[in-house]
């Protein structure tokens, strides 16, 4: 099975779905007409380690010693159940096994040790979980059980999304990961070195590339290409992804290059093709060009971008490929704590982007100087529901990550209308901006077309530092949007900041009560609180005399340089918030302890909050129920209805009355209009219902009423109208 490029995510990723760089790889490829083939290393060998086969031989590999903990003393002491289960439990995690879940539930199934000592403190959430999601939870568990085990007595890097990512993070050395690397093999590095072993013996391929996404992905990538130096010099080495993107900007180090050929920045299919071209074709070195690429040359790291072709339109890079990965071997896990979390880490989702970059592409704490961000291109909506449909053929999987820094509203809207015109039933999310656009109707249009959760920067809950931050967005236009999605049925998860710049502790404290308010009025669902953190490509990393904070070094180093320490002008310690932030959410996001005082989640002495108790709940007070503009789009998500003519007399008058009855999914109601208005009505829903060629503005709905009758503002806003927009009339 000669292959021209081998292409892999190293371990490790998620235990769910895998990491879709190769995926997009593959099919850009495909269109170029290379043959590729890609591997998620990180699902095979945790497969390998979570077996029979494997759990014996871990336990047989590890040593017991008066230094283990009693919790790895009980889990040795249990190894025969260990063994004997963990098979019936990967295969339950696969969706293979539901059965199983009866026993799991049933509690003297699953071997338990210090993990499961958490569900006292979670016994409120049993009662809304069905017996295969709870299931699904012990035995996440009990995997968190064996994973302690490996960590104490194994191999202390292991991490079931990450491995030895303390060596990736801020490494502005090469020099611990070098000698590490110089080190033996850990008992993780054998099990991973044999899956590769095989891999190339099958595959045999010119080009390997390695796509490291994140810093628990790096030390398995170096290991990779280690192992391929050592024994197929015949193979050229590539390494990109998103580390490299924001990492390696400014490398210089050469011993990289013991391990690597090349390494590519940015977008990485034409920096591919050209390499590829250049390692299959005989061309002369002098002819060769590159793009964003780092090699070697006469002993010293260069750069070379001197390709004169540019990048591929997004158009053109055609639709992911996930053949040769293991799709239905993947496992689904629960975590309760975080609902996002949970959905991130439970089921298997294609993942597609609506747009390259950033719409926005404003916001000072993120790298917007880079072309990932800075370089925005969307993709038409008929070509993104194309890629769906082809996706789901190819995958069996109708389930989708959108996986944008923001999606467009507008872009979300035209993807939302033609999942609609054709019919499709996918299941969908994304990352958005809490922007004014999202409104009641269009997140009921999202809603309609599959899309279950949004999660958005909320960040620091402060309109001074939103406005610092250039969000463009403040605390009430969020509380208006979370609003309008959680009463679509759209769950949100909000992405929360703390010790941004200049953030003073009152700052703290009052962006904690808005988002407590947030949880109490219903209108949020889900969050998690980021410590900021200050990056080399972000306007704060650039300029941060700006924003009144001195960095603690100008010293550039010679491998990794993104995460950059500075010091606060402030002088506020904003670590001593951690818990009392986290502590908080947890109970917020469970419905429970919003009465508590904000001091009783700190155990040090903090400012009163200045925001009013009811600042939330003015906010979500509508001021702009009649302000429809002329442009807006006005479609009907409805069915036919039945109509009937009949004749109203009352005192001796009588009028020509129509009757519509519509059939939701739901229910059946019945709207009554004078007979000229309902036949109006009749023959408009047919010309603006979701299946139309043509689309109608509220300009034009109104011109065509006028062209028949009088008030049509009256008509618009009476009650048969408002209770169309209940079911499906929308204004977009």
């Amino acid at each position: 099975m000669k292959t021209e490029i081998f292409a892999i995510t190293p371990p490790f990723t998620q235990l769910n779905t895998p990491y879709p760089a190769t995926a997009y790889i593959k099919g850009f490829l495909n269109t170029k007409g290379i043959t590729s083939t890609q591997a998620d290393l990180g699902i095979e060998v945790i497969l390998e380690l979570f077996s029979k086969k494997g759990i014996t031989r871990l336990f047989n590999h590890s040593a017991l010693t008066d230094k283990v903990s009693d919790n790895s003393k009980r889990i040795i002491a249990l190894q025969e159940e260990y063994i004997k289960t963990i098979d019936a439990v990967i295969s339950f995690l696969q969706g293979k096994n539901p059965t199983l879940a009866l026993q799991i539930c049933s509690g003297d199934f699953l071997p338990e040790a210090s993990r499961f000592a958490q569900l006292e403190e979670l016994d409120w959430a049993f009662g809304a979980m069905g017996t295969q999601d709870k299931a699904k939870h012990l035995a996440t568990l009990y995997l968190e059980d064996i994973s302690d085990f490996i960590v104490e007595c194994i191999d202390e890097n292991f991490g079931f999304s990450r491995y030895a990512e303390r060596l990736g993070r801020s490494a502005n050395s090469f020099d611990e990961l070098y000698e590490i690397l110089n080190a033996p093999l850990s008992y993780i590095d054998e099990v991973l070195i044999t899956v590769l072993k095989e891999k190339i013996a099958l595959i045999q391929p010119q080009l390997f590339l390695i796509s490291v996404p994140f810093p628990g992905n790096l030390y398995s990538a170096f290991r990779c290409a280690q192992w391929i130096k050592a024994n197929h010099s015949e193979i050229k080495v590539s390494m990109g992804g998103g580390f490299p993107n924001t990492e390696l900007r400014s490398l210089k180090d050469e011993r990289v290059f013991e391990f690597f050929d090349f390494i590519t920045l940015d977008d990485g299919e034409l920096p591919i093709e050209l390499l590829y071209h250049n390692i299959s074709q005989d061309i002369p070195e002098a002819a060769k060009t590159y793009k964003r690429t780092f090699l070697l040359e006469n002993n010293q790291v260069v750069y070379r971008n001197d390709s004169f072709r540019n990048d591929y339109k997004q158009s053109d890079v055609g639709t992911p490929d996930y053949s040769d990965l293991l799709l239905d071997q993947y496992i689904s896990v629960i975590e309760i704590v975080n609902p996002m979390h949970r959905m991130w880490s439970d089921g298997r989702w294609n993942k597609l982007t609506m747009a390259h970059g950033c719409y926005w592409g404003k916001c000072t704490f993120c790298d917007i100087s880079l072309d990932y961000i800075r370089v925005y291109e969307p993709v038409a909506a008929r070509e993104i529901v194309d890629r769906i449909e082809q996706l789901v053929a190819q995958t069996g999987q109708n389930g989708f990550h959108f996986v944008d820094e923001a999606a467009p509203p507008a872009l979300m809207r035209e993807v939302a209308l033609e999942i609609l015109r054709r019919g499709l039933a996918v299941t969908w999310w994304t990352n958005i901006r809490f922007e004014k656009s999202f409104t009641r109707d269009l997140c009921l249009l999202l809603k309609a077309s599959g899309c279950i959760a949004v999660s958005g920067g909320l960040e620091v809950a402060s309109d001074r530092l939103l406005k610092l931050i250039d969000k463009g967005v403040t605390v009430e236009q969020v509380a208006k949007v979370t609003r309008n999605f959680t009463e679509a049925g759209v769950m949100v998860h909000a992405y929360l900041m703390y010790g941004y710049p200049t953030q003073t502790v009152q700052e703290t404290v009052d962006s904690l009560e808005m988002v407590r308010q947030l949880f109490e009025a219903g209108v949020l669902q889900s969050g998690f609180w980021h410590q900021f953190a200050m990056t080399a490509h972000s306007p704060v990393g650039m300029y941060p005399e700006k924003f009144g904070v001195v960095k603690e070094t100008n010293c550039v180093g010679t491998f990794a340089n993104n995460d950059i320490n500075y010091i606060d002008k402030t002088g506020i310690d904003h670590n001593k918030f951690s818990y009392g932030l986290k502590k908080s959410l947890f109970n917020f996001m469970h419905g429970i302890c919003f009465d508590y005082e904000l001091q009783d989640w700190f155990d040090f002495k903090i400012p009163r909050t200045k925001i009013s108790a009811d600042f939330i709940e003015k906010a979500l007070v509508d001021h702009d129920l009649f302000n429809i503009k002329p442009t807006a789009k006005v479609v009907w998500m409805g069915r036919k209805p039945a109509v009937d003519y009949f004749t109203k007399t009352k005192k001796g008058n009588s009028w020509e009355m129509a009757s519509l009855t519509f059939h939701d999914k739901k229910e059946t109601f019945t709207i009554q209009t004078n007979q000229k208005e309902g036949v109006w009505l009749m023959a408009l829903l047919d010309k603006i219902r979701i299946a139309s060629d043509k689309v109608y503005t509220f300009q034009e709905v109104k011109a065509d009423f006028e062209a028949e009758m009088e008030n049509f503002e009256l008509f618009w806003y009476s009650k048969p109208i408002n209770t169309l927009r209940d079911y499906g009339l929308l204004v977009l």
